[in-house]
């Protein structure tokens, strides 16, 4: 529990800080958490329910002292995309497919840790997170459409959502859309003559003394209902068990977008107020967060950036902002839900399209087609996806574009030829023309592991460097370092073929790094190194200068050779 180590020594001065930063938090999570358990399609307290025990939890097993974690609208939006169809209108279902889903998740990210995983942080590139993002973002906010406007979508995808758009727009309640409207003001109006205060929260608690004070719901304005607080209660889920096979690959998928997203946020906070964060440990606090929300019967969390920026904006120090957060939020959700019931569906609506609005990032993405065409049209990819096929489809296209991605650099990476500057200092060779060719020596650099499904590439790449030199080629030199990583019996195959190659040529094939590795793969690969076979050097240096001495010790055989023929002529032309 690296949390505990903080709040061990702690100091007194921080208190103040943490006390403002948690009050603010607590303000800006109990509005968002309502909301998004409405788009999970649970009760409102659940949402309360899914930041206290998480939260709790994350101070004492994350290394971030600012990032707050809870509900999330990508998080929620998955959840919402698989569930509801498993549970075909049926509420218990519902809330029940959704905690076994959470603690799915939070399995499957301890799983990750125990293997140290926390390397997938960097699994979804940040063009394929982008476009991630910004789709969910953009289905959240058309979703919303229907609680603002007063009416139900019949339709399951976005394309058909929006090309009913006409009709459903004929239908708009009006008090209800006076509603969102009302909201809307007043969240804008906070925010221009207090910036700092929680402005969604005003918004919704003016929206339900309005029902309360007026009794609205007589113009069929819709609120959230009578909230069940009070402790949670544990209950196993009672549903066929075979189900759960459906939500294998959703939580696996949800539990590397979650934790992607999560590190994001986490390591940006990290890096402003100069510490640092251990990968593999955030998952496991990720995990745990997600079980004990689930004990508490709740929905998956992640890292909360909004939260996690009002924390650092507010002088947060330490994880125990987090633990004076959970208890006012577990106080208001065992003690205060009754006035909960008051609040008007199209306040959250709005709520949620405020904070979607915020996760849209076109500008971005536009900026990427001049940064990064590619990367460009990897964002577009996912994002489209997410658009047109559905969240969760989005969501699987996302990863293994991830994936496809890393194979692609590692089947086809970018390979150099080496020289030598006027310094003695072995680099590449460009059109900076800071380095030269070595006479009589090619030095080949391959960017990426040597594994069976690029070590044909890799013989390939190398002989069509060597065919573009000059004649005068006697050593081929591998540099072994960036390539030779791990046994592979087809890359020792290879090699023995590039040697059958270039010993009929007349040249020789030597390797320069890892020398005590490869000779032990050379043993068990049976192939002969030294003069009968691979020559292996320590490092590069060492093979250019023995190759170098080679060369001068051959010049001076050869000069003497010359000399001898010489002299052998002047004493035939003298005794004539």
């Amino acid at each position: 529990m690296p949390g505990l180590n903080v709040l061990f020594n702690y100091e007194r001065q921080w208190f103040a800080d943490d006390a403002k930063a948690a009050l603010s938090v607590a303000a800006v999570a109990l509005p968002v958490a309502i909301a998004y358990a409405q788009l999970t399609g649970v009760n409102a307290a659940v949402g309360l329910y899914s930041c206290v025990l998480p939260m709790i939890i994350y101070a004492l097993f994350g290394t971030s002292k600012q990032l707050i974690v809870g509900p999330d609208a990508a998080t929620c939006a998955v959840i919402a995309a698989v569930v509801t169809p498993l549970a075909a209108g049926d509420i218990v279902k519902h809330w029940q497919l959704v905690i076994t889903m959470t603690a799915m998740t939070g399995f499957w990210c301890i799983i990750a840790s125990r293997f140290k995983l926390g390397v997938l942080a960097d699994f979804l590139s940040k063009p394929i997170l982008m476009g991630l993002l910004n789709g969910v973002a953009i289905t959240i906010i058309v979703g919303q459409f229907s609680k603002v406007f007063g009416f139900t979508f019949d339709e399951k995808y976005l394309l058909e959502r929006l090309g009913g758009v006409p009709e459903y727009l004929s239908q708009a309640h009006v008090p209800t859309l006076l509603m969102a409207l009302l909201t809307v003001s007043i969240y804008f109006a906070m925010k221009r003559i207090k910036p700092t205060w929680p402005a969604s929260m005003f918004a919704i608690a003016f929206g339900a003394m309005l029902v309360w004070g007026f009794n609205l719901e007589q113009f069929d304005i819709k609120t959230i209902g009578i909230v069940d607080g009070g402790l949670p209660l544990f209950k196993a889920p009672d549903f066929n068990v075979g189900i759960i096979r459906e939500l294998v690959m959703p939580a696996l998928n949800l539990a590397i977008v979650s934790f992607v997203s999560m590190m994001l946020t986490a390591r940006s906070f990290a890096a402003k107020n100069g510490y640092d964060i251990d990968a593999d440990k955030e998952f496991m606090a990720l995990g745990i967060a997600n079980f004990a929300s689930a004990l508490s019967q709740g929905f998956a969390v992640s890292g909360a950036d909004s939260r996690t920026a009002v924390n650092d904006a507010n002088g947060g120090k330490t994880q125990l902002v987090s633990i004076i957060a959970a208890v006012i939020i577990a106080i208001i959700a065992i003690f205060l839900t009754a006035p909960l019931e008051f609040i008007p569906s199209a306040a959250l609506g709005v709520v949620l399209i405020i904070a979607s609005v915020h996760l849209l990032d076109l500008k971005s993405v536009w900026k990427l087609r001049l940064k990064d065409r590619q990367a460009f049209y990897l964002t577009l990819t996912t994002l489209f996806a997410v658009l047109f096929i559905g969240v969760i489809p989005g969501i699987t296209l996302a990863v293994l574009l991830g994936l496809f991605q890393f194979i692609r650099t590692v089947m086809r990476p970018t390979d150099h030829i080496l020289g030598m500057d006027i310094n003695g200092v072995v680099r590449s060779l460009d059109t900076s023309d800071k380095a030269k060719p070595i006479d009589g020596i090619f030095i080949y650099r391959f960017n990426s592991p040597l594994t069976y499904f690029n070590s044909s590439f890799f013989k390939r790449r190398l002989l069509e460097q060597y065919a573009r030199q000059k004649d005068d080629i006697e050593c081929v030199i591998i540099d072994a370092v960036p390539c030779f990583t791990h046994l592979d019996l087809s890359v020792m195959a290879m090699l023995a073929d590039l040697n059958v190659i270039f010993q009929k040529r007349g040249v020789r094939l030597e390797i320069a790094g890892r020398k005590r590795q490869l000779l032990a793969w050379f043993v068990n690969a049976e192939i002969k190194s030294g003069s009968e076979g691979i020559y292996v050097h320590s490092d590069l240096y060492l093979a250019l200068r023995i190759n170098q001495a080679k060369q001068l010790a051959a010049k001076e055989v050869q000069e003497a050779k010359e000399q001898e023929e010489q002299d052998k002529q002047e004493e035939n032309t003298s005794s004539l």
